[in-house]
């Protein structure tokens, strides 16, 4: 490999054999790493289209859109190795937006694309059947400080 052509110029000295010989093959760990990562997004890219229909330039339009994070939790952002996973209703086939793995799995996925599952869920939140049946009963747990996050 010609790491210099490249652009590639961090290079590490030639691996050798117990015998003291070099090695054959890739030189530099550098280009070796750059390499795997274009041929890392170049497959990303084609399961994007193939699966989603989806560039990824309209993936990075629908992030930015998004504020660069899942659009249930707010909380994860996509920007390590594992990037936001591509929502979309199994039913028509439309892309719906990027959430996170947990939200994408274990919400939207568990509450089987049904608004009425959310619906049910926000208003269970904001009035729980408890408060009405035996009123606000505090639990004899340590609880967080409840006027900083809004609560009750």
């Amino acid at each position: 490999k010609d790491c210099v052509v490249e652009g590639v110029t961090n290079k590490r000295p030639l691996a050798k054999t117990r015998a003291g010989k070099p090695v054959p093959g890739p030189r530099c760990a550098t280009h070796h790493r750059a390499r795997r990562q274009t041929t890392r997004d170049a497959a990303w890219e084609r399961r994007l289209m193939d699966t989603y229909g989806i560039t990824a330039e309209e993936y990075w339009a629908i992030y930015e859109y998004q504020g660069g994070c899942c659009y249930i939790c707010r909380r994860a952002k996509g920007t390590g190795r594992k990037k936001l996973s591509v929502d979309h209703c199994h039913t028509t086939g439309f892309v719906r937006g990027l959430l996170c793995g947990p939200c994408n799995r274990d919400v939207v996925g568990h509450l089987r694309d049904e608004p009425e599952a959310f619906d049910r869920g926000a208003a269970y939140l904001r009035y729980p059947p408890a408060w009405t049946v035996i009123g606000q009963v505090v639990a004899p747990i340590e609880l967080p400080n409840l006027t900083s996050n809004g609560g009750p």
